[in-house]
């Protein structure tokens, strides 16, 4: 039985100090663990960890796109929020960051409101408020 549980998850970087820049521009607390060479911010969920992104290649055992391009992965990340207005801010907060705002804030067909930003290298987060979503104490989504 393998556990329900993402404790982790890691972004290859391309340009580690320019990914590291953004996500404290956003506000985000490093770990103790980091260093010069691999970063990991707190959220209060999963972790979030910047690897070198040749290095987490090796590590993988696979070979790295001769020409790696900014496209859609088919992944998307997420924040979701408690009220829907915080979404309309939040995106603002972002769009100063520095981020590519793919998709303005909008109410969604499911009853939310949404919107889209690539960070500088095009890993795609969603912003969200779901009206049924339930959260912890420590702010990590446990039901929508």
């Amino acid at each position: 039985m393998v556990p329900e549980r993402v404790s982790l998850i890691t972004f290859g970087a391309r340009d580690l100090p320019l990914l590291r820049a953004f996500y404290q521009k956003l506000g985000w607390r490093e770990t103790e663990i980091s260093s010069d060479s691999y970063c990991v911010f707190k959220t209060a969920g999963v972790l979030l960890s910047l690897f070198p992104y040749e290095e987490l290649v090796k590590d993988i055992g696979i070979e790295a796109p001769s020409n790696p391009a900014k496209v859609f992965r088919g992944v998307t990340y997420a924040i979701n929020l408690d009220r829907r207005e915080d979404v309309d801010k939040t995106i603002e907060s972002i769009r100063e960051s520095g981020a590519l705002i793919l998709r303005e804030p909008s109410d969604a067909f499911w009853g939310g409101r949404t919107s889209y930003f690539a960070d500088p290298e095009y890993n795609i987060w969603e912003v969200a408020w779901n009206p049924s979503a339930e959260f912890d104490e420590r702010g990590a989504m446990v039901n929508f």
